[in-house]
């Protein structure tokens, strides 16, 4: 045989000798060791914890993500129920709020079984609630189909809360068909006494209409009681399963508080009417009695400004102090000597809507008018106006480096009104505020840095 070269064999170790590639073999070995120990020990991504067990990619194969612990993988699956939950009831409810339309209104019109007055009396506002539940459940159904096409089979990127404070504006509407709820109630039991052909109806629909499921009017018109005062247990069963760090998790609580509080205001209203029914009642806390007495100022400027509810915005409301000087001389003696009482103050501001939505979601335009209501503390329970509201296109806004706590807001031709906050930086920021849409509504635009003696002449200006 041909003897062969050294320089032509091809070398089978790696090159480096016996002792040095052990080494190497140990340090691969250790390196393999650590990893596993790492991955066993790897932070859940939801709770960051490390003790969970390692599950083969056979355990895991159609399940959810393995970087999750037992605990947190509960906690999504739990989630998502409640999520859909949240989403199927809301299309439950709408059903029935449709059966109510087509079932039972609109036939009882066309035979002419009740006048317009009767059925508005017995329905309310039932299409009101009709357009809210179909707008509000397009976007939730519109946010889990999203979920589901990006691979969130979880629903971690669905965010309840978000949506629902987006259509807050529908408790309102609810508050208005559970007001009337008991009213409605016993003209259907007397219309259904004097009306031959009525009771007839409604015997027929109940008995042999199958869509009804043997339920009567009376109960399907519950269901937007029903409906109400169950949001807030289904929003706490989103909120117990959603993480604090998701962040959807304010938005669920601050919902739960809203429609809490309102709540509230609807058993203090029904009270006030002399009904005995009551929804379901929540624990109070002094947050909640707060967001209570805002609601009824809310209802209280509304009525007496006369703007539609979904073209208005509340910027600011609070409670401010308020002064009224007889002359322009009291920047020189000093606000001291002013006699302030408290106030609440709301700052609303009508927008013209780009859209034909009436949902808080829908894109806001200019900005048509803005007013200053003033309310008195209650009195006797209830909130009484101090004066007819302030119109800010009417109003000059200044203030004074040697009063740099109060502000100054003046009607034209008619009175003075010196206000501040028991918070400096509070005073300021409704300064700016209200400066803001007087500029922007005013007629003396062009002269926005003029004082308000060089535009107008007025008793109750400064010197």
């Amino acid at each position: 045989a041909t003897r062969t070269k050294s320089a032509d064999v091809e070398r089978a170790d790696s090159g480096i000798g016996q002792m040095p590639a052990r080494k190497w073999r140990n340090r691969a070995s250790e390196t393999l060791s650590s990893l596993q120990a790492w991955e066993a020990h790897r932070p859940c991504t939801d709770c960051g914890e490390r003790d969970f067990p390692v599950e083969t990619d056979l355990q895991n194969c159609n399940q959810r993500r393995a970087d999750l612990c037992e605990k947190c993988r509960k906690r999504r699956t739990e989630r998502k129920e409640s999520v859909l939950e949240f989403v199927n009831t809301e299309a439950s409810y709408g059903e029935d709020l449709r059966i109510i339309k087509e079932e039972f209104y609109l036939p009882m019109q066309a035979a002419g079984l009740l006048s317009q007055e009767q059925l508005l009396g017995i329905f309310s506002n039932i299409q009101e609630l009709i357009d809210l539940n179909e707008n509000f459940l397009e976007v939730l159904q519109e946010e889990i189909d999203q979920a589901f096409d990006q691979g969130d089979d979880d629903l971690m990127t669905v965010c309840i809360g978000e949506i629902f404070l987006e259509f807050v504006n529908m408790l309102p509407a609810f508050q208005t068909y559970c007001l009337q709820q008991s009213s409605s109630v016993n003209m259907l039991n007397a219309l259904e006494k004097e009306k031959e052909l009525l009771r007839i109806f409604l015997n027929v629909s109940q008995n042999d209409n199958t869509a009804l499921r043997r339920m009567n009017l009376r109960s399907f018109l519950m269901a937007p009681l029903q409906r109400v005062t169950k949001y807030p247990l289904l929003l706490s069963r989103i909120i117990k399963a959603t993480t604090e760090y998701h962040p959807d998790h304010g938005s669920l609580r601050e919902a739960k508080s809203r429609i809490e509080s309102h709540l509230e205001h609807i058993n203090m209203k029904t009270k006030q009417e002399g009904n005995t029914w009551t929804l379901r009642s929540f624990r109070q806390d002094s947050k909640k009695k707060r967001e209570v007495i805002n609601i009824e100022m809310r209802e209280t400027a509304l009525k007496t400004v006369g703007w539609l509810r979904e073209e208005t915005r509340f910027v600011m409301e609070g409670s401010l102090q308020l002064a009224q000087p007889p002359d322009g001389q009291w920047v020189k003696k000093g606000s001291k000597t002013l006699k302030f009482q408290n106030m609440q103050v709301l700052l609303l501001v009508n927008m013209k809507r780009v859209s034909d939505s009436s949902l808080e979601s829908a894109e806001p335009g200019p900005v048509k008018d803005a007013v200053l209501v003033l309310i008195r503390d209650k009195n006797n329970g209830k909130f009484h106006l101090l004066r007819e509201p302030l119109r800010l296109s009417n109003c000059i806004v200044s203030t004074d480096p040697d009063c740099d706590d109060t502000f100054e807001l003046i009607e034209i031709r008619r009175e003075a009104f010196v206000f501040r906050d028991s918070d400096r930086a509070r005073t300021h920021h409704w300064f700016r505020q209200i400066r803001r849409y007087s500029r922007e509504l005013g007629s003396w635009k062009k002269r926005r840095n003029a004082l308000p003696n060089i535009m107008i002449s007025t008793p109750h200006t400064r010197p």
